[in-house]
């Protein structure tokens, strides 16, 4: 068994134009301060992360994560989830997610996924200039709109649209190949990779990519009413990143999972700070530490009540909490009478 790696916290909800969430110096030294070991990186905010440098040069990456570890924290893990949200988009989404793309490839959505493609790309690059293993991605979707078979579905088009997102990110996978790190798509609503069964269809028709792997995020999973502990155990071998993250699942007579259109404090699933949902983090963290997962527990804040400044500093306390040092001999060791094969056999009756 190996020991999970932490508390990390993935900086995407707290980069800000206010210090001192406006420079690489200054957030690594507020994440230390509240008590974190690593961080995770949103690779398109230029406030924090040059992805074009990273890609291109190691010293970039040096100077970079040696400002880190002079302030007291590890990068764990690049992330691309907004461009790789961009590799696959429907048309109904077009408005929607063009904000997510570089000024030049707005409103012209060949060149828009053109762009994610190579920026995806350059963070795996960036990611082995780092020394970093693993990277943090959306798949995009195209069946999305289609979730609910109302009308009737058009016998095929599920399997065109699976066909389709596996042969824009083959080429990516092949690269993450190439660079020795692996594509850990967060599994989640809004993604056509959204539970395990999406994930698996996607993963046939990638040829089961050594490098197409799994971000695990309880949260999502408890929003669809989806056994989170189950789905560990059987993903376990390409489960590669891991964010900690609470939600509870409250239905009413009046909604449920699809929650009226309401806003997150008035809808019947909501994501919560650690500690004030519904995941059963002691399980969780039990599941991982027994097979094997030695990555970070990353912490993704995300709620509709608690301020995230809160949040962030009794998450990094939640996490160090949970994190299981695990034992390097069995607990009954000191029963242990010894025995060799012919004693084996004696104990069994066996000539």
């Amino acid at each position: 068994m190996k020991t999970i790696k932490g508390p990390a916290l993935f900086l995407a909800q707290f980069a800000g134009d206010d210090a001192p969430f406006n420079s690489w110096d200054a957030i690594t030294r507020w994440a230390a301060d509240c008590g974190y070991r690593g961080v995770q990186v949103p690779s398109w905010d230029g406030r924090l992360f040059d992805l074009e440098a990273a890609a291109s040069s190691v010293d970039y990456c040096d100077e970079f994560k040696g400002k880190a570890k002079e302030n007291g924290v590890e990068v764990t893990e690049l992330s691309t989830h907004l461009q790789g949200q961009l590799v696959a988009v429907h048309p109904a989404y077009d408005t929607a997610f063009d904000g997510f793309a570089a000024e030049s490839v707005r409103g012209n959505p060949k060149a828009r996924q053109e762009w994610a493609v190579d920026q995806v790309k350059k963070a795996l690059s960036a990611s082995r200039n780092m020394g970093i293993s693993a990277h943090a991605t959306f798949s995009g979707a195209l069946a999305w709109p289609y979730i609910y078979p109302w009308p009737q579905r058009p016998t095929g088009l599920i399997e065109t649209a699976f066909d389709e997102l596996a042969r824009r990110w083959k080429p990516i996978l092949d690269h993450a190949e190439d660079c020795g790190v692996d594509v850990c798509y967060e599994i989640h609503p809004g993604e056509d990779l959204h539970d395990g069964v999406t994930y698996e269809m996607f993963l046939e028709r990638t040829g089961n990519h050594a490098r197409a792997c799994m971000l695990y995020d309880p949260s999502h999973y408890v929003l669809q009413c989806l056994d989170y502990l189950d789905n560990i155990d059987i993903y376990k071998d390409r489960i590669r990143m891991f964010h900690v993250k609470d939600a509870e699942f409250n239905p009413t007579g009046r909604q449920g999972v699809y929650s009226g259109y309401q806003s997150w404090v008035d809808r019947a699933g909501r994501f919560r700070s650690l500690g004030d949902g519904q995941v059963d983090f002691g399980a969780v963290f039990s599941k991982m530490a027994a097979n094997d997962f030695d990555g970070w527990a990353v912490v993704e804040w995300e709620c509709c009540l608690k301020h995230p400044e809160d949040g962030a500093r009794e998450g990094a306390q939640f996490v160090s909490d949970h994190i299981i040092r695990v034992t390097e001999r069995a607990f009954d060791d000191f029963a242990d009478g010894g025995a060799d094969e012919a004693a084996n056999r004696k104990m069994l009756g066996i000539d």
